[in-house]
């Protein structure tokens, strides 16, 4: 995938237990135009574009969305757990990112990890993030009714106190209006279709807006 003055680093999925895995999708910007601006996306296969082309992906749609003065820095791997985004935070930091979307945590979910576990780890991003200045947005998750009511209301009620805790911006639902929906899922019926990112970007851009505002005010 080509565009013009304008460069989206993919990582892609995470060999486990041996390495990560990296693919770069784009072309490299000019020094006249390259953006001054570089916003992180630090995920899992949501934000990673699971089963979708560079394009059809978040990351490449986001980018079209917010046009070609910033660059996306695409750090999610499919498969994160909120473990593993820790562990891969400092070699992810050498991008120095301008701002952050973290999004971890559906797969501790999917997995039944511990909550407590997932807290401290998100926890422990998030004062990281804090440490350097980088201004995040943080994206909740919703757990699945099956994991027991406990575990649902634990689970959920994690995102909104961290984002308190630190202060940061936050989003309620990462997949608000495209989850269980089978028109806007691939066959597995757990990730984005083209359709059902489109409508995620759409819904959390104006908040990805404000998170670079944000850091715009803090450089000046």
């Amino acid at each position: 995938m080509e565009r013009t003055a304008t460069m989206i680093k993919i990582v892609c999925d995470r060999l486990r237990g041996v390495a990560i895995a990296f693919s770069l999708a784009g072309v490299a910007i000019t020094p006249a135009l390259a953006a001054d601006r570089t916003l992180m996306l630090y995920g899992d296969s949501l934000m990673a574009g699971l089963g979708l082309s560079d394009e059809d992906g978040f990351a490449g749609q986001l980018q079209a969305a917010l046009g070609d003065d910033i660059t996306i820095v695409n750090a999610s791997v499919s498969g994160d757990t909120s473990a593993d985004g820790l562990a891969r935070l400092d070699w992810s930091l050498n991008e120095r990112p301008d701002a952050v979307v973290l999004e971890l945590g559906a797969n501790d979910m999917l997995q039944g990890l511990p909550v407590d576990a997932m807290r401290q780890n998100l926890t422990a991003i998030l004062q990281r993030f804090k440490d350097e200045n980088i201004p995040v947005l943080l994206a909740g998750m919703r757990a699945s009714p099956s994991l027991g009511s406990e575990y649902v209301r634990s689970y959920e009620d994690v995102f909104p106190r961290l984002a308190a805790q630190f202060q940061t911006a936050f989003y309620p639902f990462f997949l608000d209006g495209v989850a269980t929906n089978r028109a806007l899922n691939q066959v597995d019926g757990m990730h984005p279709n083209a359709q059902g990112v489109r409508k995620i970007v759409r819904a959390i851009s104006p908040s990805i807006k404000a998170l670079i505002t944000t850091q715009e005010q803090r450089k000046s």
